[in-house]
């Protein structure tokens, strides 16, 4: 063979196979581009991972979370569903009680009906079922907080009591409270009359409650004192809610004039009595029957009065009423009849003639206002129940919430 003929059989064989991997290259791309077609119609872009079809359809939420601590007693908690139901809930105490709750219509969610204890750890439990079928089950726990101290109120006036006009409204701490404003804001009063009134701290174990004016008569008030659970600052928090519905009476003032010597009783705006009285001695700041807005604070058949300071100590009256703790009351003294409504030489008393001290006595109320006017003395306002003996300013400049 010759060598030219060699040459032209290589060039030849040459062609021929790159021809064929051109074809295989032109079919090669035509299947990719099919698959890509293929896959473009599924729906599914290249590369995204595909959903776990034996995963539950069923989202379970839990507040407070799984491992909380410090969880507030009055926080509510709740279990809440999406694309499910809830078959059974409970959340148990340490102690294996169960905890009161509510679950909604759609059994799509449940909250606590009850405040928790402090310093427990609470445990779910139960089932949800999804809308696909598949079951959740709900488990984890949470840690309530655990006060350094609970603090005890009271609450005046008591359930089903009936009071005057001027009666306060008074919650008393058996510690100092720091966080004031906190604790003020947990306390509720309505009434019947619609009348607004304002809490005033005397102190930082006693805050009063008071309308601008006299309270309406035939009033009827609740009080809804909300302090479990609330913090009083500094570790404590209160111990127990306490509440009261009572009664305001008729409206029955006391007004003393010294230096006329006499006690006069107006109900509902009508003079009723008018009493001949010996009120404290005119001339000495110290024994005068001082000005002021008092308010009836106790009745009593007899009362021993002491005063070492002038020289006397278990004097018994009858039915005495006290108006102030400064010392002051309406009584019976018989023994100063020639003074009675004409001089004044009490120790700072309304002395009455025995029939009509127990006349008064008889009609009173706690917290029946007195008003004292026309002596020397104005006692400042610091002596329980000094309420009315400040402004209506400055009453509610002593609120802890601004």
């Amino acid at each position: 063979m010759r060598v030219t003929d060699v040459t032209r059989t290589t060039r030849s064989c040459r062609t021929s196979c790159l021809w064929e991997v051109e074809t295989v290259k032109r079919t090669l791309a035509a299947l990719v581009a099919g698959l890509a077609l293929l896959t473009g119609c599924s729906g599914v872009e290249a590369g995204s991972p595909k959903a776990d079809s034996s995963l539950p359809s069923a989202k379970v939420t839990l507040s407070p979370v799984d491992g909380t601590k410090d969880v507030q007693v009055t926080s509510p908690v709740q279990v809440t569903v999406v694309d499910g139901e809830i078959e059974s809930v409970a959340l148990k105490s340490p102690e294996g009680k169960e905890v009161k709750g509510t679950l909604t219509q759609d059994r799509t969610g449940w909250t606590t009906a009850e405040p928790l204890g402090y310093g427990k750890s609470y445990s779910y439990s139960g089932k949800v079922v999804g809308s696909d079928g598949k079951p959740v089950e709900l488990k984890g726990s949470f840690t309530t907080v655990a006060p350094g101290s609970q603090t005890r109120a009271t609450l005046w006036p008591s359930d089903n009591q009936i009071v005057g006009v001027a009666a306060p409204i008074m919650v008393k701490f058996e510690a100092p409270v720091q966080d004031k404003a906190t604790v003020e804001k947990a306390l509720k009063v309505t009434n019947s009359a619609n009348v607004q009134g304002s809490w005033a701290w005397l102190n930082a174990q006693e805050v009063h409650y008071r309308p601008e004016k006299y309270w309406p008569a035939n009033t009827t008030v609740k009080v809804e004192a909300k302090l479990y659970g609330v913090s009083y600052g500094g570790g404590a928090f209160g111990k127990a809610d306490v509440t009261s519905d009572f009664t305001i009476g008729r409206n029955q003032v006391v007004k003393i004039d010294n230096p006329t010597h006499r006690l006069k009783v107006f109900r509902d705006g009508q003079q009723v009595a008018d009493y001949p009285a010996s009120f404290g001695k005119d001339a000495d700041p110290e024994l005068t029957t001082p000005n002021g807005t008092f308010v009836v604070m106790s009745k009593h058949d007899s009362f021993s009065f002491d005063n070492p300071r002038y020289g006397y100590t278990n004097v018994v009256k009858k039915w005495a009423v006290r108006f102030s703790n400064h010392g002051e009351f309406i009584h019976e003294n018989n023994d100063n009849a020639a003074n009675i409504g004409s001089n004044n030489t009490s120790h700072g008393c309304a002395n009455l003639l025995e029939a009509d001290a127990k006349a008064y006595h008889d009609s009173a109320l706690v917290g029946d206002p007195v008003e004292v006017t026309g002596s020397i003395t104005t006692l400042p306002p610091q002596f329980d129940w000094y309420d009315w003996q400040l402004t209506w300013d400055q009453w509610k400049a002593k609120s802890a919430v601004k």
